[in-house]
């Protein structure tokens, strides 16, 4: 397993990140704890949770247990590291609807303090590495938001912070507050990169690679077609994991060229896919949410893979003319 830093915290974190979003669905409750034990034996040391994940009804699938009768991933992932806790650098998140309540959300002083303390309790810990702001909060002016972020390091209760789902301005105006009001400063953004979807690559990534923070990228497979072109024999593929739509035919087509040069170079179609994104700029980690210990051996071999300038260059022209994705 390789490491990077991230952003300027001076932390090592390996460059395949476990995500946990459907823990509790697949892999299933008894299954976690070994698909957990797996990444750690195989050096991965970066985990990625949110307050919302796992017992959600967004999760919901055929065979799994109603959201109302599963856990939060938090929890399931907290037991999953008992007496391994101090190995991993953890990162969750806040800002989506936890309860009924009209305040049950957001990124406002009140939620944000109350859910801290919640993921600390179901996660068994007196610490979280890494703490992003989910998504961006109309609501509430940015600037005590982050008064907020830099108060909990102070407290000791999160090491660093981070915007998730936020555009570049939004990033930049995040480091002129902090730097403005002699606060602790965002180290990493997340955001949704692969092959298939490079509208990071427009703004986002220069003011990260600029400004010296990481981009740590969710759905590096583009929900599992730039691994394995079985996914579309599955029942459930794509976003329809997240209560969203499937796979249009036009990035079928790119994972379909994408397979082809993967079996030219020897190489598995998820293995290059992961491989391109983690050479892009600022790109310090993907974050892949194996269902099973297969596919996370499958997908952590990809961090020792580099690919030439030849095979990159022929992976990026594949979408290169196309403005949404390219």
């Amino acid at each position: 397993m390789r490491y990077s830093i991230l952003g300027s915290t001076g932390v090592k974190v390996s460059r395949i990140c476990l995500g946990t979003a459907t823990f509790g669905v697949a892999p299933n409750v008894e299954d976690a704890d070994g698909v957990v034990g797996a990444a750690l034996d195989l050096g991965i040391n970066f985990v990625d949770t949110a307050d919302v994940y796992g017992d959600m009804p967004v999760f919901d699938r055929p065979g799994a247990p109603a959201a109302s009768d599963r856990e939060a991933a938090e929890q399931i992932l907290g037991r999953a590291l008992r007496g391994r806790r101090d190995e991993v650098v953890i990162a969750t998140k806040s800002h989506g609807q936890v309860g009924p309540g009209i305040n049950d959300r957001g990124l406002s002083r009140r939620h944000i303090v109350r859910q801290i303390e919640t993921s600390l309790r179901r996660m068994g810990t007196d610490y979280i590495d890494l703490y992003y702001a989910h998504n961006p909060d109309p609501d509430t002016p940015l600037e005590q938001t982050l008064a907020v972020y830099d108060d909990l390091i102070r407290q000791g209760k999160i090491r660093y912070f981070g915007l998730s789902n936020h555009p570049a301005w939004q990033v930049t105006e995040a480091l002129w507050i902090a730097d403005d009001r002699r606060q602790h400063a965002p180290a990493a953004t997340q955001v949704k990169y692969n092959l298939i979807d490079r509208s990071a690559q427009h703004e986002l990534a220069p003011a990260c690679h600029r400004f010296g923070l990481s981009i740590v990228a969710y759905a590096p497979l583009h929900g599992g077609l730039l691994a394995d072109l079985r996914v579309l024999d599955r029942e459930v593929a794509g976003d329809q994991r997240f209560s969203g739509r499937g796979f249009s035919e036009s990035e079928i087509a790119i994972a379909r060229e994408v397979d082809t040069l993967s079996r030219e170079w020897g190489l598995a179609l998820n293995q290059v896919s992961l491989a391109w994104l983690l050479s892009r700029p600022a790109v310090a980690s993907a974050i892949v949410g194996a269902e099973t210990i297969d596919e996370l051996h499958a997908n952590a071999s990809a961090a020792d893979i580099d690919l030439d300038v030849s095979q990159l260059e022929a992976l990026t022209a594949l979408t290169s003319g196309t403005a949404a994705m390219s």
